[in-house]
């Protein structure tokens, strides 16, 4: 940007300026990371809804990523580190550790739902309580891991950092957030997945009358 500012303020109009080399191919390199970050999140909503047969749940799950970018940038922000190629690849890491913290909860809650027939706000409750522990010990223990990486020095140190940073201050962020966050959009979505799961069922309902007769 700052090269693209001086060449309009320097360069005459009729010149036409294209960036070329490692600047073009570090541009690329960027447009698709941004369609990959949008495809693997698409990957797990649709492997999420195959495990949990909703449309609803995945979403409770994702729910997490926005934070853990927001936290992931704004590390990178108070580090003076550019969102390089690294960071890039940092945020899709980021998405993969963050959503388990979700997938625990939720997990518990829907087992809670159906064997202990609770309603929604207290089976995610009871489930923010129980998983609590083991929540908070693998995120301090990837957190922990990736602690070198942000904190390297030496020669090469300085490409390697940018992940390392996007994936501790995406973790720091989204764990004080998604602890809070996860259980009220787990209660508030819980009657648009019930009133889903009636309309799938009348349609099942539906349709096996249609084909009795044929059988």
């Amino acid at each position: 940007a700052e090269v693209q500012r001086l060449a309009m303020e320097n360069l005459p109009s009729s010149l036409t300026t294209g960036f070329s080399g490692t600047a073009q191919v570090f541009q690329a390199t960027q447009a698709g990371l941004m369609v990959l970050v949008v495809l693997a999140v698409f990957v797990i909503y649709v492997v999420l809804g195959i495990l949990y047969e909703s449309f609803i749940h995945p979403l409770t799950i994702l729910s997490g990523i926005p934070f853990a970018a927001f936290g992931a940038l704004l590390a990178l922000l108070v580090c003076h580190v550019e969102l390089s190629v690294f960071a890039f690849v940092g945020i899709i890491l980021l998405i993969g550790i963050v959503k388990k913290n979700a997938i625990m909860m939720v997990d518990f809650a829907l087992e809670a739902e159906h064997k202990e027939k609770l309603p929604a706000a207290e089976s995610i409750v009871q489930a923010a309580h129980v998983r609590f522990r083991p929540i908070m010990m693998t995120t301090m223990a990837a957190l922990v891991g990736s602690l070198p990486v942000a904190m390297a020095t030496g020669a090469g140190a300085e490409s390697r950092r940018p992940l390392g940073i996007v994936v501790v201050g995406g973790l720091l962020f989204s764990q004080l957030i998604t602890l809070y966050i996860t259980p009220v959009i787990y209660t508030y979505l819980d009657p648009f997945n019930r009133r889903v799961e009636k309309q799938l069922a009348r349609e099942e309902v539906a349709a096996s009358g249609d084909l009795a007769p044929a059988t």
